[in-house]
């Protein structure tokens, strides 16, 4: 199988390419250090597979599987990463990711994974799955939009004014959010959102 590896840190990078490429079945044909360039590489060599990093200069990981998608390319996903949030992962899957895996993964378990996505399966990190299980993100896209334009600094009248909502509206949207999130205020509601990736 030919795969593209795309992953910001030169060293590793070099070291996952050269270990993969020791396998009888796997020829890594690009590397890539940023997500514009990983996309680029997809679109000239044609891979069977990208093993991606999340977050990338230019466009991040997830950025790339929604425009492999969106394309309807062949290349099929793997995410290695370090961040182990749920709200990433459920973008990766509505993004068509077909594999999620921790970069600290023996590289055997690497190419096991590589074998299983490119038959067609799903490859994912059994501790990711049963913590994404247990951490499924509480808040609707309502309110990931809301906390967002919290995030941003704009008061409930400015907030109001761009989702055409009323004032008081957007009091009580707050508020569940603080109740969802266990939050004692908006700061700790955006800590709290964006150490869990609630906010992508």
């Amino acid at each position: 199988m030919r795969v593209v590896v795309a992953e910001d840190q030169g060293m590793l990078r070099g070291a996952l390419s050269a270990l993969l490429d020791l396998e009888d079945d796997i020829e890594v044909v690009g590397q890539a250090a940023n997500g514009e360039q990983a996309l680029e590489m997809i679109q000239a060599l044609q891979p069977d597979l990208c093993i991606m990093d999340i977050e990338m200069p230019k466009l991040t990981g997830l950025d790339v599987a929604d425009k492999i998608k969106e394309a309807k390319m062949t290349c099929r996903v793997v995410i290695l990463t370090t961040f182990s949030r749920s709200g990433y992962f459920q973008r990766a899957m509505k993004a068509g990711v077909h594999g999620y895996l921790l970069k600290d993964a023996p590289i055997q378990e690497l190419s096991e994974a590589l074998r299983k996505v490119e038959g067609g399966g799903r490859a994912i990190s059994p501790e990711l799955a049963l913590q994404f299980w247990e951490a499924e993100n509480p808040l609707t896209s309502r309110e990931q939009d809301i906390l967002k334009l919290i995030a941003q600094g704009l008061s409930a009248g400015e907030m109001a004014k761009q989702l055409f909502l009323s004032s008081g509206t957007i009091r009580n949207y707050v508020s569940e959010i603080l109740q969802k999130l266990d939050a004692k205020n908006r700061i700790d509601a955006i800590a709290i959102a964006e150490k869990n990736g609630w906010l992508q």
